[in-house]
């Protein structure tokens, strides 16, 4: 017998936590057809997998490529780091259901203000030939991706298109006639194929009028018709992802958690620790456990890293006085650097900051990635722009202007906003009900690049700090993340499944620095991270990417049909 595919000599991380063992894997018409010893036997590919870890592809829950498939059909910020199926439209910022004319640039305009995507490039690099959300299904399939997708209905489209302009307006709610028609849009875009709705109540996330999003006041009469809504369209286990407004609504965000689940709906939410104390995790524990135990099924997504922005000369410099402001007017990197080697400019651009107050503070808590081979994440605590620049005996803007100098603008300061007491969120990270995640791969593109998350998980994390074993690891980013979401026949490596797969080089796998390019429609820029270890990535038994690059090949489904119940 002869197979289309077979990985031979890789050890095998099925997805299920389960131990690894050593096993051939065949492959035929996009499934897994045979696992076991496959010595001798004949097939069309052999991809040698000795000394390698196979797993399951991996399952992003929280993406932001709703706009870059458009151009970029690779799906790369996620793609070049072993995922396989990606979950767009989180937080609220879709692009359907939409009418027509300026509702469409609307919405192109509000995922400017609040993902850093700018207008043009969505209105340019997509064919807007859609109204209802079936039909945006319709043309991402269309596009032809490299990788499966799974979509989510947003709560700004929805509700902009039931109550206008007034939507953002704080205090304001649905009427009867509004709510229905919220609630219609909502069952009709489930049943057209979304696995569920997301809003966001973040308070950071505005429109460009400043207002906050649609969804962000929304009030509890109307967040429970939409939960209601999902399960009479999609069933007991359907979707509802927010982005929660932990600071000043903490309560009601969790009690709207719990009605959610109660009602049947999966929840989601995005969340971490903070840096007093156990940063919420016992709290964080017991109100998981509680609620999953009693068959509410309620996930936690969290960042892998310390994470906020990262600065440097690529698009945010963080200093905003008027001779730095100066400065990133200038069209490239290259042109930034040079201005800054002027001692005259260089001059004014460290007295103004230092007379408006430096960094305030901010030097505490930000880390350069360094200039070696491979980025250094600082996980040790030891490199902060305060601590170099007081073993320098130097001020911290002096410190940070000689260092894009000397690394010519290419180096970037990461922000630890996000997760900077390290054991809480590895402790957070641990609980059984939470998935390291939240990359936001194709959102925030000039300022920050977690889309590496699975990458930074099983190389930092797994294989140097022992946060999970690689079983753990590999199962929080396939198995249980295809679970979240109802994926059929996907996160498990097993006979008669989908064959996504990943064949990496574990010991050598690792993030590469962040890159800023200019590829975006309109010639706008990005910052790109790649990964090193990838030796072959396969969607539905197609090599999609093979040591690094893309093979052509683009066998990527739009899926709308879940395991429910």
């Amino acid at each position: 017998m002869s197979h289309e595919t077979i990985i031979s000599g890789g050890t095998v991380i099925d997805g299920t936590g389960a131990e690894s063992k050593k096993a051939d894997i065949a492959i035929d018409n996009g499934r897994i057809s045979r696992i076991g010893d496959l010595t001798g036997v004949n097939a069309g590919q052999t991809i040698d997998a000795t000394n390698k870890i196979v797993t399951p592809g991996f399952v992003d829950l929280h993406t932001h490529l709703d706009a870059q498939i458009g151009w970029e059909p690779e799906m790369r910020p996620s793609s070049y780091h072993g995922v396989t199926t990606a979950l767009i439209g989180n937080c609220g910022v879709t692009f359907a259901p939409v009418g027509d004319g300026p509702k469409a640039r609307y919405l192109a305009e509000l995922m400017e203000a609040v993902e850093d995507i700018a207008a043009d490039a969505i209105m340019d690099g997509l064919p807007w030939n859609w109204n209802s959300y079936g039909e945006y299904l319709d043309t991402i399939q269309s596009l032809k991706p490299t990788l499966n997708v799974v979509g989510l209905a947003g709560h700004s489209a929805i509700r902009f298109e039931a109550m206008g302009d007034k939507s953002c307006d704080k205090g304001v709610q649905a009427d009867d006639k509004e709510l229905q028609r919220i609630v219609d849009l909502v069952r009709e875009s489930v049943s057209e194929g979304a696995v569920g709705f997301s809003t966001s109540r973040f308070l950071g996330h505005r429109v460009p009028d400043g207002r906050l999003t649609p969804g962000t006041w929304a009030d509890e009469r109307e967040t429970t018709a939409i939960q209601q809504a999902v399960v009479d369209a999609g069933g007991r286990g359907g979707l509802f992802q927010v982005a929660p407004d932990m600071a000043e609504r903490f309560k009601v965000e969790r009690a709207m958690f719990e009605k959610g689940a109660e009602l049947g709906c999966q929840v989601l939410f995005s969340g971490g620790t903070g840096p007093d104390g156990d940063g919420g995790v016992a709290n964080w524990s017991e109100f998981l456990q509680r609620n999953n135990e009693a068959g509410n099924r309620i996930t936690g997504i969290c960042h892998t890293r310390p994470s906020g922005s990262f600065f440097g000369l690529a698009q945010q410099a963080f200093l905003k006085t008027p001779a730095w402001m100066e400065l990133m007017k200038l069209p490239k990197i290259a042109d930034r650097v040079e201005s800054m080697r002027n001692p005259a400019i260089r001059e004014k651009l460290i007295s103004e900051a230092k007379e408006n107050g430096g960094f305030g503070g901010v030097e505490k808590i930000l880390h350069p990635l360094g200039t070696a081979q491979y980025p250094d994440f600082d996980l040790a605590k030891k490199r902060s722009l305060a601590q170099i620049a007081d073993a320098a005996g130097k001020d911290p803007v002096e410190v940070y202007v000689e260092r894009l100098l000397e690394s010519e603008g290419k180096e970037l300061w990461n922000l630890w906003a996000f997760g900077g007491n390290l054991q809480n969120q590895w402790n957070y990270m641990r609980l059984p009900y939470v998935v390291p995640m939240l990359g936001d791969a194709g959102a925030h593109v000039g300022q920050f690049t977690d889309a590496d998350s699975p990458t930074f998980l099983l190389s930092e994390l797994t294989r140097k700090h022992n946060v999970y074993s690689l079983e753990e690891a590999v199962h929080r980013i396939t198995g249980k993340s295809a679970e979240v979401i109802g994926l059929k026949e996907r996160g498990h490596i097993r006979e008669g499944w989908f064959a996504d797969i990943n064949v990496i080089d574990y010991e050598n796998l690792t993030s590469c620095h962040p890159e800023y390019v200019n590829d975006f429609p309109h010639n706008g820029g990005r910052l790109v991270v790649k990964a090193e270890g990838y030796d072959a990535t396969l969607v539905a038994g197609k090599v999609i990417i093979q040591k690094g690059e893309y093979t052509g090949n683009r066998p990527g489904e739009v899926i709308r049909d879940f395991q429910r119940g």
